[in-house]
């Protein structure tokens, strides 16, 4: 099994489309790339502690790629969107794949120039972060699964 971190706004929606794709195994909510060695949701929330709301994929690379994991990625959030997904607000809901390896780097770096170039969002930067894998914080047990446990349809814009 394989691992992939990325942030794309909050974490509950992130989770969800992640876990519809076949190949992965688990997706788990949580924080990373902030200063504080420990954190909560309560500190995250307030953007002070730097850290990103993530999810952490585990996926079955022989079932489906990074690259196609980039793919679902880009088409699940505003990349365009400085620090903002929907009416999140704030470093927290930033756009960002924390890369696990060198491969992964140059995959999320390439996928990122192509889909610039692609024309996709017209002349509107994409603002995505593409940075080292740092310490993951797994969010409160509450956090995991939130739609599925609160039977509800999405918190997520989609713009797939």
């Amino acid at each position: 099994m394989a691992q992939a971190t990325f942030g794309a706004g909050c974490f509950w929606g992130v989770e969800y489309f992640f876990r519809q794709v076949p190949g992965v195994t688990d997706a788990v909510c949580g924080y990373m790339g902030g200063n504080d060695k420990y954190t909560d949701y309560q500190s995250v929330k307030t953007g002070v502690t730097g850290h990103a709301e993530v999810v952490q994929v585990t996926f079955d690379e022989s079932v489906v790629s990074f690259d196609e994991l980039l793919t679902v990625f880009w088409q699940n959030h505003n990349p365009t969107s400085l620090n903002q997904q929907g009416g999140d607000m704030g470093t927290q809901y930033r756009s960002v794949v924390f890369f696990h390896d060198a491969q992964q780097k140059q995959q999320a770096q390439a996928s990122k120039l192509a889909l610039m170039r692609s024309g996709r969002w017209g002349q509107r930067h994409i603002v995505t972060e593409i940075v080292p894998l740092q310490t993951f914080h797994p969010a409160e047990e509450y956090h995991q699964n939130y739609l599925d446990k609160n039977n509800l349809p999405t918190c997520h814009l989609f713009y797939g």
